[in-house]
């Protein structure tokens, strides 16, 4: 379950991403406090999290490249952020299998998005992982 909270945690920062740089009033330290993780989910969070910073415009680029007949501004940034949460995991993090990354992804559209989105989510991670 705490994984669950961790990968919560990280959407959150990550949307957040979508419109501030992180030095720019990111709620990072008080997020990582009021979802009390433990140990291990912490360390994940803040590795996956620093990770997405330093990789951000790779990242977006890669989405970019994938989102056929689509640009990152016609994006609802919810769908953004999860599209890089998955992007790093399959290109730096690459401890999950692709159906793992697309099933988490997935799972964060239909709590987050649109009904339409986790659709729309899977064929690009889907397309990214196959590139």
């Amino acid at each position: 379950m705490s994984r669950i909270l961790a990968r919560d945690t990280i959407f959150k920062l990550t949307f957040e991403l979508c419109f501030h740089k992180p030095e720019e009033g990111c709620y990072y330290e008080e997020m990582l406090q009021e979802n009390k993780l433990d140990e291990e989910n912490l360390t994940f969070v803040k590795e996956f999290y620093e990770g997405i910073v330093e990789h951000f415009d790779e990242l977006k680029e890669i989405v970019s490249k994938n989102i056929k007949g689509y640009t990152l501004d016609r994006l609802f940034k919810v769908d953004l952020a999860i599209l890089i949460m998955a992007t790093y995991e399959l290109v730096y993090y690459k401890k999950n299998s692709v159906n793992i990354v697309a099933n988490e992804a997935v799972e964060l559209a239909k709590k987050y998005s649109t009904e339409k989105s986790y659709s729309f989510i899977n064929a690009v991670v889907a397309n990214i992982a196959k590139n």
